[in-house]
């Protein structure tokens, strides 16, 4: 159950931006896999793979994000979302990359979408983990999307001991693999915290793997996961099939965390 929205979900979702092609999203609905994300990057094929499903609708919980802090460019670009992918309305709209407290005039403008029936849900995406509880505590936003990996684990102590026992929002979490890092790429590494590897002896992990850590931990609704091809999503669909890690993996996954994350 996704937080207090009353929608089911399965526990991995599936983004646009890296260039997941379509025949693999609608395999990986075909799994289960029913949270959407027509975001970042709102490519071709993910478009297609939405049409394709439309008589799958109420099945799945399609999101759209907007980044705009003018509150009157939110409509105009939500609409013509929708038309894109022949939808009535979004299950979410997903306000992008507040890392303060969502403006007055935007979170206005985007309840005025909800109160036109063209969004049911309103979310957020932050990487100002200290906020999350706030935002959970609060009545404004029924999802909120934030970072957590082996590299970046403060959710640990920022967020999941701070969430309210009961009317919580759904939590989504993005970045499984730390933009690659935690896959061995070691310029992804030397570019983010100069120059950390993974630990001599060590194996390297997959993203199967990353994705596993992610949905050990039982506070997260959904783990984000951002194919570029069909083989990439069937390594996160293999996450769902073996589920998450065991004690001994989560110790190696965290050694490998701390590398990466010069930690």
């Amino acid at each position: 159950m996704l937080g207090r929205t009353g929608r089911e979900v399965s526990r991995l979702g599936v983004a646009a931006s890296y260039g997941v092609p379509g025949a693999a999203v609608e395999r990986a609905f075909e799994r289960g896999v029913n949270y959407l994300y027509w975001g970042s990057r709102r490519t071709g094929a993910f478009r297609a793979a939405l049409r394709n499903l439309r008589p799958h609708r109420e099945r799945l919980v399609l999101v759209l994000q907007s980044y705009t802090r003018i509150a009157g460019l939110m409509a105009g670009s939500l609409e013509r979302a929708l038309r894109a992918v022949t939808y009535d309305y979004a299950d979410a709209l997903l306000l992008g990359m507040w890392n303060k407290p969502v403006s007055p005039r935007i979170l206005d403008a985007a309840r005025r979408l909800r109160d036109r029936g063209l969004v049911r849900f309103l979310a957020v995406s932050t990487h100002a983990r200290k906020l999350v509880p706030a935002i959970a505590a609060a009545s404004e936003f029924d999802a909120v999307h934030f970072r957590y990996n082996a590299a970046h684990p403060g959710a640990e102590t920022d967020i999941f001991p701070h969430l309210p026992n009961a009317g919580r929002p759904g939590l989504i979490a993005f970045t499984a693999t730390s933009w690659g890092q935690l896959l061995g790429a070691s310029s992804m590494a030397s570019l983010f915290n100069g120059g950390a590897r993974l630990p001599k002896g060590e194996r390297i992990p997959t993203a199967t793997d990353c994705y596993r850590f992610v949905l050990s931990r039982p506070e997260v609704d959904v783990c984000m996961s951002g194919p570029a091809d069909a083989a990439q999503m069937d390594q996160a669909l293999e996450a769902l099939r073996l589920g998450p890690l065991s004690e001994d993996e989560l110790f190696w996954m965290r050694r490998v965390g701390r590398a990466v994350g010069g930690k």
